[in-house]
């Protein structure tokens, strides 16, 4: 096994003669013998690299990789061009991480301000941050952002991620604001239901646009009515949607939060995701994590800083609303080479694919029996009742390479939240349907 020490034993004892200690121990001379382990770890001995690559691949063969993949819920599977992965893997980006010294990683700091440009093109928002963790945290802090003494009540659709629903409440626990769910009808945040929730102390109202079950909502009624109520408006959205869809500024949201993965993100079992976050310009103070800004040096040459610094990150800790103090600078480059390499063409071409594949698989699904649950427009997901019993049909399609629809719970116990995306072929979708025709 290696030495993962990159110090020779010569260095090291070099290194311990400048401090005049002969030898480790010495050290840590100051730490009570009591609390010293005298005996060796109880773990077991090292292994080879030949070793570890073998247990690995053994661990690994027994994931289940499916050849069709019709399941969305928050996390899809788009086509992404093998040019994302040749520019985000070269070694100057795969290390890239928060840059401390700023100003001296220019080329962080570009690729940074890339992204944000291109998300504020993506939603017609004027200002973006550089990322947090996922879609679910930037919920949670667009939220945050909307707080304020007389206002410390959020409103938050039913019909969004339950995920995001369950951080949101989460983080409200943690600064003390109340969460009120408004209620869905016909699978769309019921808007009759929500003029009695918007009052004097509500900070925001959140939506998802398309919303969880794959409904578009009429988010230019439920944005006026949060304005009328002197609220905040925050949509949470798909990114590949807005190829489209009107933008969040368009509906005239405040803030526009989403999720990144589908911007050029493997599902990767969950993981490493990104968070986007844009705002209008009058609450870009208040937008949590960096923001990088564009300026120029002592010589007129174009140059990149770190911008609004005095918040959570440096001199006004204790006020802070936000403990984000990191970005997904490599996810946020994964984006940005995504977005540039299939430009806005590319973009809105990957969303009519996946809208047009959606509503082909629906109507094949309807004809066998799988009515609609929601009679909404929906962009590429959809939610079926399941004459067979959902646990039953996706057991058949699994047995086939197949990964079949979301199973739903609660009040939609035994439907299924179907997906399509580009990838998926007639030929998939039409041995889908010739499964579940067989199953009943």
């Amino acid at each position: 096994m290696g030495n993962y020490i990159p110090s020779t034993l010569g260095e090291r004892q070099e290194m311990l003669a400048a401090v005049g200690c002969s030898k480790m121990e010495e050290l840590f001379s100051h730490v009570p013998d009591e609390v010293k382990l005298a005996r060796p770890l109880n773990i077991p001995e090292g292994k080879s690299e030949m070793e570890v690559r073998r247990i690995m691949e053994d661990m690994a063969a027994k994931n289940v990789v499916f050849n069709s993949i019709f399941r969305g819920a928050g996390a899809y599977n788009h086509y992404i061009p093998a040019i994302v992965g040749s520019v985000v893997n070269k070694e100057e980006f795969v290390t890239a991480y928060t840059p401390y010294q700023a100003e001296i990683s220019q080329g962080i700091l570009q690729s940074i301000f890339e992204y944000q440009t291109m998300i504020c093109e993506l939603t017609g928002m004027e200002a973006s941050n550089a990322s947090v963790y996922d879609g679910a945290t930037a919920a949670a802090k667009a939220v945050a952002m909307c707080r304020d003494r007389k206002r410390n009540k959020a409103v938050v659709s039913a019909a969004v991620h339950p995920d995001v629903l369950a951080t949101i409440k989460t983080y409200c626990w943690g600064y003390g604001s109340e969460v009120v769910v408004a209620p869905m009808k016909d699978g769309k945040t019921d808007i009759e239901a929500l003029k009695e929730l918007l009052t004097d102390d509500t900070a925001c109202l959140y939506v998802q646009q398309p919303n969880f079950y794959g409904q578009i909502e009429d988010c230019d009624a439920l944005g006026a009515l949060a304005h009328e109520a002197g609220a905040k408006y925050i949509m949470g959205v798909n990114p590949i949607s807005m190829g489209l869809l009107k933008t969040p500024a368009e509906y005239g949201a405040d803030i526009a939060v989403g999720d990144g993965q589908p911007l050029g993100m493997p599902l990767s079992f969950g993981g490493p995701y990104l968070g986007f976050m844009a705002s209008t310009g009058a609450m870009v103070r208040k937008l949590p994590g960096r923001i990088v800004g564009e300026t120029t040096d002592l010589e007129g040459k174009r140059a990149f800083v770190l911008t609004l610094q005095a918040r959570e990150q440096h001199i006004r800790r204790e006020k802070s609303s936000s403990n984000i103090c990191s970005n997904q600078a490599l996810c946020a480059m994964t984006a940005s080479v995504y977005m540039a390499a299939m430009g806005a063409e590319g973009l809105r071409q990957a969303a009519q694919l996946s809208m047009s594949k959606a509503h082909y698989l629906a109507k094949e699904l309807e004809a066998i029996g799988y009515k609609l649950k929601f009679t909404g427009e929906y962009f590429h997901e959809f939610v079926t009742e399941c004459p067979a019993g959902a646990d039953k049909a996706l057991a058949a399609l699994q047995e086939a390479g197949i990964l079949g629809g979301y199973p739903l719970g609660g009040e939609l116990d035994g439907c299924i939240l179907w997906c399509c995306t580009e990838q998926n072929t007639k030929a998939e979708m039409d041995k889908l349907v010739s499964i579940l025709k067989e199953v009943g």
